[in-house]
């Protein structure tokens, strides 16, 4: 048996800390040459592997390679041939030649990769949104301000601030144990989300036209059949879908416009499934509070009104990337590896 993986920077740019890993949980099944192409290199596999055809397995990595490259590993068994950082397939014409040569080929099975990063990192959001711990950190920098807890006069007076109070009282805020937290979607991430806001207490309920029912089941949260009725008494809103041409635009400018006033909206996936017009109009008019990792235009500007706000807590789009999300990229690949033949 001989297993090669040949990678191309291109791969390493978007997932630096893949490769290693892959080659630990190769180790397992027997050696392994690692080949790492030169950035710009346009030499297909079968051009920088030596004695393609004794090779068994390969793993090409954002490298070039052809239906004429596959011809040259004439006893390859299984292969992973990945061109993008998200689910993909080998070309038509390879995925020809991998059929009728009966050889197994893997590719991504979901984006489940990367899901507890990303609903790990909306649930802390959340906490840091109702709490207000991204402001209050910046705050205490410059200024000792925000450790006076006295109310005017220092007379306790009921609702008002009072000693090491630091919440804002016109939004949701303290805990997300009794909170009502309504979840648009029911899939890898937002399943999770709700596993684990469930799981401190909050009355988690979820909308998901595309989800199986056992996905709510697993989630720990209400299924809910009506997107309106959902919206209605939203303390926690969390739209939670990817990004297709179905769910672009899914929560209108209706939807955003129905959310009780004070609501706080956590956006983790992708800011275009909203009405972010709308949305954008309600937080800067202190009707709603915002906590994103995404949003309708990236980079923002560093003039956007929306940012360093008191009612937004905000991160620059990188939910998703942990070293773990790396690892778990390349254990889905291996998880469906079989056992090679001995030749």
């Amino acid at each position: 048996m001989r297993s090669v993986i040949i990678v191309h920077p291109e791969f390493d740019r978007t997932w630096p800390f893949a490769v290693e890993r892959l080659v630990e949980l190769m180790l397992n099944d027997g050696a392994v040459e690692l080949i790492r192409l030169e950035a710009g290199s346009a030499r297909r596999a079968s051009e920088v592997v030596r004695s393609p055809e004794t090779v068994t397995r390969l793993i090409c990595l954002n490298a070039d390679i052809t239906a004429d490259c596959i011809g040259r590993f004439s006893s390859l068994q299984d292969t992973v041939i990945e061109s993008t950082f998200q689910r993909a397939e080998p070309a038509p014409a390879i995925i020809e030649v991998l059929n009728e040569r009966n050889i197994r080929w893997y590719t991504q099975p979901t984006e489940g990769f990367w899901s507890q990063s990303v609903s790990e990192f909306a649930l802390g959001l959340t906490i840091c949104a109702l709490r207000r711990i991204p402001q209050l950190h910046h705050e205490i920098i410059t200024s000792t301000q925000p450790w006076d807890y006295d109310v005017p006069g220092g007379i306790g007076r009921p609702g008002a601030r009072g000693f090491q109070f630091g919440d804002d009282n016109r939004f949701a805020n303290g805990t997300v144990a009794g909170k009502r937290v309504r979840i648009v979607g029911a899939g890898n991430i937002a399943s999770r989300y709700a596993s684990f806001v469930h799981m401190l207490g909050a009355d988690a309920a979820a909308w998901d036209p595309f989800a199986t029912e056992p996905s709510f089941h697993l989630a720990g949260a209400r299924k809910e059949w009506h997107l309106d009725k959902l919206i209605a008494d939203a303390e926690i809103f969390v739209p939670m879908l990817p990004l297709t041409e179905k769910t672009r635009g899914i929560i209108t400018a209706g939807h955003i416009q129905a959310l009780p006033k004070g609501t706080l909206v956590v956006l983790a996936t992708r800011a275009d499934i909203c009405d972010m017009k709308v949305l954008r109009e309600r937080v800067l008019a202190d009707e709603l509070s915002l906590a994103a990792d995404v949003f309708d235009i990236e980079p923002l500007p560093v003039d956007d009104p929306l940012l360093g706000r008191h009612n937004v807590v905000h991160t620059p789009h990188h939910a998703g990337r942990t070293k773990d999300a790396n690892y778990r990229f390349v254990e889905k690949l291996y998880e469906q590896f079989q056992p090679l033949q001995h030749l």
